[in-house]
């Protein structure tokens, strides 16, 4: 079982509460935590895919198990 993760959330408010509910979470779970730890610094940075400006607003929280 992998023990270290990053826990997706959204802020309170977020216009996104209407398509995926309220309480929305998801988790991504690595093997070890500096595998974590890359992915989460990777995750901070800005997808290639969005538009010059937008900002992402999920909330991202190291976990352990």
């Amino acid at each position: 079982m992998k023990k270290h993760g990053i826990r997706f959330t959204m802020p309170p408010g977020d216009p996104m509460e209407k398509v995926l509910g309220e309480g929305w979470e998801y988790f991504r779970w690595y093997d070890n935590a500096e595998e974590r730890d890359r992915a989460f610094l990777h995750l901070l940075q800005q997808p290639p895919y969005y538009r010059q400006g937008d900002i992402p607003t999920q909330i991202m929280t190291k976990v352990e198990r």
